[in-house]
């Protein structure tokens, strides 16, 4: 039997009293209802069974969570990346609902306040260790080297990686013959194609010039218009200012609003950064106090994200690409920056990011850590499925569903891996590593002539 909207709107809000799941006991307290036990159990089972909240325990231990916080948090639960205290005490505040958060402006201090090289987000430690990871034996060449080495691949996996995080559907092969042959996605829109092709444009600006290129308005303005092409309801608002109000979605944070002050603090930014030495801390910088101003309308994140390789590609260092980067727990660090202007989780993501990232592109990477535990948990499962698409010839269109109806028969959670796996790794095959799956070299070449048309 359906119960009435106020009901069931009291029982929400007492289930978001409690972040780590409420009690049948906590929900009876809070939601000021006049019910019996047996009513309120039964109001409930039906939230349950239309998907409305999500139970966990059992028992005395059975709690009640709603199904999008919950979903969200134990997505970030599953993530890889070790939280430090002061960042999991972050999480903990910006996991809170909405309305238990106090709303907050721009502080302009936080910028204000920091000197460079004399204040410092990264220890010593860490950018000693960034600096190892991000080693290529091409440090003492001309700027750019590096990436125009590895700038096929990296055209992919930036692009990919960056629109993934702004929510775009492109799979990874997707976004490889979009770029590599212009061929679009069927059932994905415009708009997705164009941010990806946006990307691409953007990584070979700041890759063929950089030499010319710098933590300046020419660049930081120019970025903006490439990544935003075609995608901004005002056409002129691409490489200009912001003369507009905006909002941070799921965030109590306001932008700045005056455009004289707007441009002040992007002058103050790009003044300070330019003083930086530590290419590692550049990047940091420019990945927190970009989207923390909201200098445009909008790609502010992306422009940060590219930006922040600006300083990497100078210095010829591995790429940053966001490969794996959590979306959740990305956002929950710039809201951490947003709301608190506290920079330690962002930072754990960047540093776990970062390591990820050179570990696919840096020449010094085979003394890199443990194996990664997915790939060994899935071993037979990946090794089988790339076995039959090269033995079979399959072309990159028939690939997808295939990779779509393999990773049903995974949990839930572990089937967007599985086929980012299986897509890196056929993008990684060539004639000197193909025979781990056991396939003959006359099948290799007839799936990989295939493959390229």
């Amino acid at each position: 039997m359906a119960f009435s909207t106020p009901e069931k709107t009291a029982i929400v809000k007492a289930i978001q009293e409690f972040p780590d799941g409420a009690t049948l006991e906590d929900i009876i307290s809070s939601s000021g209802l006049v019910l019996n036990r047996r009513t309120f159990q039964r109001r409930l089972e039906t939230m349950r069974k239309s998907g409305e909240i999500i139970i966990s325990g059992a028992t005395r231990n059975l709690r009640y969570h709603l199904a999008d916080q919950y979903l969200e948090e134990k997505k970030i639960q599953s993530s890889d990346i070790l939280l430090s205290n002061p960042a999991q005490e972050i999480l903990s505040i910006v996991q809170k609902p909405i309305q238990q958060r106090a709303p907050v402006g721009y502080n302009r201090s936080f910028l204000e306040k920091y000197q460079p090289n004399i204040t410092n987000y990264l220890s010593p430690t860490e950018l000693q260790k960034l600096a190892v990871l991000g080693n290529t034996a091409r440090l003492n060449e001309p700027a750019g080297t590096y990436a125009k080495e590895i700038l096929n691949r990296l055209l992919i996996d930036l692009s990919w990686n960056s629109s993934r995080l702004e929510g775009n559907t492109y799979s990874l092969l997707d976004t490889e013959r979009l770029i590599s042959s212009g061929h679009i996605a069927d059932n994905k829109s415009a708009k997705e194609a164009q941010m990806i092709l946006n990307h691409k444009d953007a990584i070979e600006f700041i890759v063929q010039l950089a030499d010319e290129i710098g933590f300046n308005r020419y660049t930081l303005l120019n970025l903006h218009s490439l990544l935003s092409n075609n995608l901004l309801p005002n056409p002129a608002a691409s490489g200009r200012l912001r003369h507009i109000p905006v909002g941070i979605q799921n965030s109590v944070y306001t932008p700045l609003a005056v455009p004289q002050l707007i441009e002040e603090m992007f002058d103050l930014i790009l003044d300070k950064v330019s003083q930086i030495e530590n290419p590692f801390e550049q990047a940091f910088f420019i990945m927190v106090h970009i989207p923390y101003l909201q200098p445009f309308d909008d790609v502010n994140k992306r422009v940060s994200r590219l930006a922040s390789n600006i300083s990497l590609n100078k210095h010829n260092l591995a790429p940053l690409s966001f490969i794996d980067v959590p979306n959740e727990l990305y956002t929950k660090g710039l809201i951490g920056v947003y709301e608190l202007n506290s920079v330690e989780l962002l930072k754990d993501v960047f540093l776990w990011a970062y390591e990820r990232s050179a570990a696919q592109y840096s020449a010094l990477r085979q003394s890199l850590g443990e194996p990664d535990p997915f790939r060994l948990k899935y071993r037979d499962q990946i090794r089988s499925i790339i076995r039959k698409i090269i033995s079979e010839a399959m072309t990159k269109s028939k690939v997808e569903p295939y990779l779509q109806d393999q990773a049903q028969e995974l949990p839930e959670m572990d089937r967007p891996k599985l086929i980012e796996v299986v897509e890196t790794e056929l993008l990684s095959l060539h004639e000197g590593n193909f025979a781990r799956y056991m396939v003959r070299p006359s099948e290799f070449k007839k799936w990989q002539k295939e493959w390229k048309n």
